[in-house]
């Protein structure tokens, strides 16, 4: 695995624990500010790993897809997902 998606594993892993400390503090009836506090740090952690795998499929996937002449493909898939974040 490359450094990566090593990267966004951990950032994911994190994220996941801030997700289930969120859960539990909504169950306990937490302040809502602290509780939104925790859900703005764990969408950071999503953003930065779906940077680092887009990063990632920049590095390889598009690359080896212009060495094929299949590069065109390659990036109308990214501007659809760009187009899709955005708009959110």
């Amino acid at each position: 695995m490359n450094k990566e998606k090593n990267s966004a594993l951990t950032s994911l892993k994190t994220a996941k624990g801030q997700i289930e400390g969120i859960i539990k503090m909504i169950e306990e009836g937490r302040y809502c500010i602290d509780v939104s506090n925790q859900i703005i740090a764990a969408q950071s952690l999503l953003k930065k790993s779906n940077m680092l795998i887009l990063k990632q499929h920049l590095n390889h996937c598009v690359k080896e897809a212009f060495m094929e002449d299949n590069g065109e493909k390659k990036v109308d898939e990214i501007i659809e997902l760009l187009s899709r974040a955005i708009d959110k």
